[in-house]
C-alpha cells in the first residue's frame, strides 16, 4: 500500500514545471499527520488550480489513501516566502515576454 507522503508527492510532480523543486514534510501529532506541501513559486497555480479545485481535490485523494491506513491526514501548501516570490518575478520579466498592458 501506497503512503499518503509518496502519493501526494507522485500528484504534485506530475502537475508541476519544476518536480525537483516539490519537497512533502511530514509531521505527526495528536491531530493526525500533517503533509506540508513546498513547490516552486512559479508552480503555485498550477498545484492551486481555479479557485482552488486541484488542491481540493489532492487533499480528498491524499485524506483518502490515509484512510486506508488508518490515519487522519491533511495537506498543508506552504505559501513561498515573499523574496521567493520577487525572485520569480524577476525571472519571468528576464523571459523577454511583454508585460500586459494595464487599463487605467
Amino acid at each position: 500500500m501506497i503512503e499518503p507522503q509518496d502519493y501526494l508527492d507522485y500528484i504534485v510532480k506530475g502537475l508541476v514545471d519544476n518536480p525537483d523543486d516539490v519537497k512533502v514534510v511530514k509531521t505527526i501529532d495528536e491531530m493526525g499527520v500533517l503533509l506540508t506541501l513546498e513547490v516552486n513559486p512559479e508552480d503555485m497555480g498550477q498545484v492551486i488550480g481555479r479557485q482552488g479545485a486541484t488542491a481540493k481535490a489532492m487533499r480528498t485523494l491524499v485524506r483518502v489513501c490515509g484512510m486506508k491506513s488508518q490515519s487522519r491526514v491533511n495537506v498543508k501548501i506552504s505559501e513561498p516566502e515573499k523574496d521567493d516570490i520577487d525572485d520569480a518575478t524577476d525571472a519571468a520579466d528576464a523571459s523577454g515576454e511583454p508585460e500586459p498592458e494595464s487599463y487605467e
